[in-house]
């Protein structure tokens, strides 16, 4: 079946940038609010009027610039925080009494949406440095600061470089979290080629080899090369499973991590009865409800092919006289299929012994399929008593940790 590739972007700061860009909007309309309601203060209203028009018009022309760590780059950052800190330093012209009666800035609480670009952008050195600018240029416009003046310096200080400390520890984790999720996702697929292999390829080449055994002479060196790539194979898809993959990142939109995603199904559920059905035969005796058993095309097809695979092993392992039996139950939320047959048993220990020889019938085909599909797979044998197989698939699809699916 074709399947497609679909890229995730995670990024925890790009609602920070969101935030960052609605208060700027916000603070640039209360700057000039403020001023209308107090304009009769003004020495030189018109200064006022200058720079708040000059700030508005930065203000809604820099608006793509703060959508995201792409476009606010350490040129626009230079220049915002000109503008705030001219805005700092103007006070006094438009307003002589400013420094006395320690009154608002021409910008007002505009100013620290240029220093919280600064934490967002690149942390909280950065942070540190645009507040202490903008400290330093309160203190000069002040003259004479007043303890609120300093209080509120420090104020503005702090937050941004905390603001700025907690952005690049959630960056951090970020790396992290996707790292996880890409080898979790990389796991997974390996999972689903190595099932996929164990349910084709190195069946065929065991039957090669036990046939060209069989068949002696120039077929038995043909069985042979049969089964050293047998050997060869298992082996590589053994190691396989065992290694890590690399997570790209992209400091603008956020790391990225790839996910594979089957195309969409617009057939409706499949009756697992009748995926089931093919497996019946002289040896094979199948029991299913009166009516349909309904499933999701995926989930149905991976069901089926684990019921194949845990026949594959009754005939190879349980000999070719051995009798199975399949027990298919609908219950109100779950599907369980029980494989049963009557042969002699696995031996205690034998499970971890073949997976860890690279033999991932049981390990992938039957319990990795399962766990993929949120389910259950329980082996239950008795040496001299046959093996009984209970594969359980939820109703509401879950996640392979169990949790339902949004």
């Amino acid at each position: 079946m074709a399947r497609r590739e679909r890229v995730v972007r995670m990024s925890v700061e790009q609602p920070l940038w969101r935030a960052l860009t609605a208060y700027r909007v916000l603070t640039m309309g209360y700057a000039v609010l403020l001023f209308v309601f107090t304009r009769d203060q003004f020495e030189r209203p018109w200064v006022a009027v200058a720079f708040l028009a000059v700030m508005s018009v930065w203000t809604l022309a820099t608006l793509p610039k703060v959508a995201g760590a792409a476009g606010c780059t350490t040129r626009f950052l230079a220049a915002d925080l000109t503008v705030a800190l001219a805005g700092i330093l103007l006070t006094p012209l438009a307003d002589v009494h400013a420094q006395t009666f320690d009154g608002p800035t021409l910008p007002s609480i505009w100013t620290a949406g240029s220093v919280l670009a600064f934490a967002i952008k690149g942390g909280w050195r950065w942070a540190a440095f645009a507040s202490s600018l903008v400290a330093v240029a309160n203190i000069v416009e002040r003259g004479d600061p007043s303890r609120d003046t300093l209080h509120n310096v420090l104020l503005v200080w702090v937050a941004s470089i905390a603001i700025g400390y907690v952005v690049e520890v959630a960056r951090a984790s970020e790396r992290t979290l996707a790292r996880a999720l890409e080898i979790e996702a990389a796991t997974r697929e390996r999972e689903r080629l190595a099932r996929d292999i164990h349910d084709s390829v190195l069946q065929v080449l065991a039957m090669v080899q036990r046939r060209g055994t069989a068949l002696g002479g120039e077929a038995a060196e043909l069985g042979r090369m049969a089964g050293e790539q047998e050997v060869a194979l298992r082996t590589l898809v053994a190691g396989g499973l065992s290694r890590t993959s690399h997570v790209s990142e992209d400091e603008s939109l956020g790391a990225v991590v790839r996910e594979v995603e089957e195309p969409d199904e617009d057939d409706g559920p499949a009756d697992l009865r009748a995926l089931l059905a093919r497996h019946a035969g002289s040896r094979v005796t199948f029991s299913e409800p009166g009516a349909p058993v309904l499933l999701a095309p995926a989930p149905a097809r991976e069901l089926a092919a684990a019921v194949g695979a845990a026949l594959d092993n009754v005939r190879r392992h349980a000999g070719e006289t051995a009798r199975a039996w399949i027990l298919l139950e609908d219950w109100p939320d779950e599907v369980i299929v029980t494989v049963r047959d009557d042969g002699p048993g696995i031996p205690e220990g034998r499970l971890a012994q073949a997976e860890g020889e690279g033999r991932l019938g049981v390990a992938q085909s039957i319990r990795g399929r399962l766990r993929d599909l949120g389910g259950t797979a329980e082996l239950i044998s008795v040496p001299g008593q046959g093996t009984e197989v209970e594969l359980k698939v939820p109703r509401v699809p879950r996640g392979p940790r169990g949790k339902a699916a949004e």
